[in-house]
């Protein structure tokens, strides 16, 4: 018996021995699996979200043929005025202002849209406007909707109201990656016809309001009143028209539009909220809902006011916006001033940019410094790039005033003032949706260039050796090592990817 329980302890120990060598390398072997699905999916992702877009789309001679620069200098059409809001307290001040008069809709649209301060201010706005009986239609990008609005009662008290209804555009799918990059990036706010807002600004506390002044950016709209509501033959009509072919487009989906949302409590608390944050908004700002309150007083006149935008779809697509602006500065006859984030040209863009100095040689551009700026990507391209930008001739400034400037404007001459939604990079100019404002007005032109002069006074000139030319009164911002070496080398990794800045 001693014998035989001892062979059979020896068998036992031999085959835990033989399991206990194999175990490990079936765990290597899941953890290589895992380690492949994920690589796998990842390059699905990567491959799928960039290759529809490594090819630059050539802008049509057809779709220049039917751009006629002539519209936007008719100085007999006088039906819209115009207002720029410069401040981010006149941005959140006019939209109350303007919501207070709504009487049968409203119109939002939004790149961006983020729970904070200033976003409930306007939701109250417009839940007390849909009270009333206002149809209310909001459009918000995709990307937007799904990170910062998708399971947010905040958002879901206003979506659920009969009459509001609220779209994303283009909804992020990630099996899908193909259309990962289609962004809706305009960002304006139509009131019946009486007037409508529409610049750079997204819609949250960042841009909008005196809620902070911890993380802030400067940036720009234009208020632009309707004197003859009903007309087709006003730049707010145009909008519309422009609306409504966006709204209709099958990538706008529904964003929870479902009525029984309003009642779940959470839901419910929410719309308690907005409808008290409204009344402290009517006791506490009696002048905003002032029905007296006269826009003709408060706008300047204007002649000509066009819109310029780019195909609506969400694949690459021809730089409309960017070469319509570039014939329209060719024309001018003493100056260009042209105001940009930052700037991420291709070497057509670069081309083109410099004919620009050639046809218009009284011709800068204003951007943020990268110390300055709140846009690491964009920095990081720039800083790589910097040469060819330098090489279009056009002399640059580097906005060192503190806080980022996210506007992005241009001035024509001393009679065209152009304000929207588009930066001068390869995203804005053949990915994204954009919108600029063409407006035809002395008084306007002035008051902008006041506020770029501004701007220009506490910018660095770049000279054509690279180095800089620095106001005595500038304190340049000290980048931390770590921070210079980080766009050196995301600026290098990203070039295979450029257009999707």
């Amino acid at each position: 018996m001693g014998e035989k329980s001892e062979k059979v302890t020896g068998f036992i120990q031999k085959q835990t021995l033989s399991d206990e060598g194999h175990s490990p390398r079936k765990r290597i072997s899941l953890k290589h699996k895992m380690v492949c699905v994920i690589l796998i999916a990842f390059a699905y992702l990567l491959i799928g979200a960039t290759a529809p877009f490594l090819r630059f789309p050539h802008i049509t001679s057809e779709t220049m043929a039917d751009f006629d620069t002539a519209i936007f200098r008719q100085s007999s059409s006088k039906a819209e005025r115009a207002a720029l809001l410069e401040t981010n307290e006149s941005a959140w001040e006019e939209r109350i202002r303007l919501l207070a008069k709504a009487k049968e809709r409203v119109i939002l649209s939004t790149f961006d849209m983020r729970k904070g301060e200033s976003t409930k201010d306007i939701l109250a706005m417009l839940l007390a406007r849909a009270d009333e009986g206002v149809k209310v239609r909001i459009l918000v990008d995709g990307f937007s909707g799904a990170v910062r609005m998708e399971g947010q009662e905040l958002f879901y008290a206003l979506s659920s109201h009969p009459n509001v209804e609220i779209r994303t555009y283009n909804p992020l799918n990630l099996f899908k990656p193909w259309k990962l990059q289609g962004r809706m990036h305009d960002k304006y706010m139509i009131v019946d016809d009486k007037a409508y807002i529409l610049g750079g600004r997204n819609t949250f506390d960042y841009f909008i309001g005196t809620y902070t002044d911890k993380n802030v950016s400067r940036d720009r709209e234009v208020l632009i009143f309707n004197t003859e509501p009903g007309s087709e033959e006003t730049s707010l009509h145009e909008l519309m028209t422009y609306f409504e072919s966006v709204w209709a487009l099958d990538v706008c989906k529904s964003f929870h539009n479902e009525e029984r949302l309003a009642e779940k409590p959470k839901v419910q608390e929410q719309r308690t909220m907005l409808k008290a944050r409204y009344e402290k908004l009517v006791k506490d700002y009696p002048q905003l809902f002032d029905e007296s309150w006269d826009y003709q007083e408060h706008t300047l006149e204007a002649g000509s006011i066009h819109l310029i935008s780019n195909p609506t779809g969400i694949y690459a697509k021809e730089p409309e916006v960017f070469c319509k602006l570039v014939q329209l500065m060719k024309e001018a006859e003493e100056r260009v001033v042209i105001q940009s984030p930052y700037v991420v040209c291709n070497s057509y863009m670069c081309e083109q940019l410099t004919l620009l100095k050639e046809a218009v040689p009284n011709t800068k551009l204003l951007l943020n410094s990268v110390e300055n700026g709140d846009n690491f990507v964009a920095s990081s391209d720039y800083i790589r790039n910097k040469e060819k930008i330098i090489a279009t001739g056009i002399p640059l400034y580097e906005y060192d005033g503190g806080i980022s400037n996210h506007g992005k404007s241009i001035l024509i001459d001393d009679d065209l003032s152009v304000i929207g939604s588009y930066n001068m990079d390869l995203r804005s100019s053949y990915l994204d949706t954009e919108l600029m404002l063409v407006i035809e007005s002395r008084e306007l032109n002035q008051e902008l260039e006041g506020y770029m002069n501004e701007m220009e006074a506490d910018s660095r000139r770049v000279l054509l050796d690279g180095s800089y030319e620095v106001p005595d009164h500038i304190t340049v911002e000290k980048v931390p090592l770590w921070k210079r070496a980080a766009w050196g080398i995301t600026g290098f990794l990203l070039q295979p990817f450029r257009m999707l800045i």
